[in-house]
């Protein structure tokens, strides 16, 4: 995460979750929303469905390196969470990377404007 801030309040995911666009695929769930700054924000978490603290750290990791390599294609001024779904400890790394990338080209790319 070189150029991206980290969320860590707990009001904004929930703004996020309540207010921001989301995707899920089988291996992870996707909020993005505009924030009205100029930086980038990211956070990731893993809830107790998951399974005991090692199955959670092991999908953060994996989420976490994943958007390493994607963080580049995101541009400035959004807030993205990540969350592990049940797969994602089973899961290998170019599949979060998959299904990371094909989110954030969705959430972030430019909308058309509805007449």
């Amino acid at each position: 995460m070189k150029n991206a801030l980290t969320l860590n309040q707990n009001r904004d995911f929930l703004r996020l979750y309540r207010k921001g666009q989301s995707l899920v695929s089988p291996v992870l769930v996707t909020y993005a929303r505009r924030n009205g700054s100029k930086a980038r924000r990211v956070g990731i978490t893993a809830t107790k469905k998951i399974g005991g603290a090692v199955q959670r750290n092991r999908a953060k990791r994996l989420i976490r390196a994943a958007w390493q390599q994607a963080e580049a294609t995101v541009p400035m001024g959004w807030d993205i969470v990540f969350v592990a779904r049940g797969r994602t400890t089973a899961a290998k790394m170019p599949q979060v990377l998959d299904a990371m990338s094909h989110h954030l080209r969705r959430l972030t790319s430019p909308q058309p404007k509805k007449k």
